[in-house]
């Protein structure tokens, strides 16, 4: 049977999404490149966008807006399957246009001999 949580993969996968954002808010596209994986089976849903492969993740990141990425993040949870397979999910805070919005986000990550990678990922915002 899959070990669900296990303290030390759940340890692991929060310190390398804790990473993950900090890069996010800091428009580190080389972090944030190495961390997805790089496939044609990545898949990105944006508040905006609807990205399929690397390649369209990493053109994403390159001509994204830079302007005020801070954003406020609660409600982290991390649940690891097995020593190779996690979800993180969280809600998020973050002021666009002088407005406070909500959001959330999920991902999947998947260990490769190469490391984790975030295989999916999805962002949404909350009606005003």
């Amino acid at each position: 049977m899959t070990e669900i949580n296990d303290a030390a993969v759940v340890a692991q996968l929060t310190e390398l999404y804790l990473k993950y954002e900090k890069a996010l808010c800091t428009n580190d596209i080389e972090t944030l490149d190495n961390l997805f994986w790089d496939a044609p089976e990545v898949v990105r849903f944006g508040v905006t966008e609807n990205l399929y492969g690397g390649d369209e993740v990493r053109a994403f990141r390159q001509g994204r807006e830079v302007v005020n990425l801070d954003r406020q993040m609660y409600n982290l949870k991390v649940v690891t399957f097995g020593a190779d397979t996690a979800a993180v999910t969280l809600e998020f805070r973050r002021a666009m246009d002088g407005v406070v919005r909500l959001g959330r986000q999920s991902q999947m990550w998947r260990k490769f001999p190469q490391g984790w990678k975030i295989v999916s990922a999805h962002v949404s915002l909350l009606p005003v």
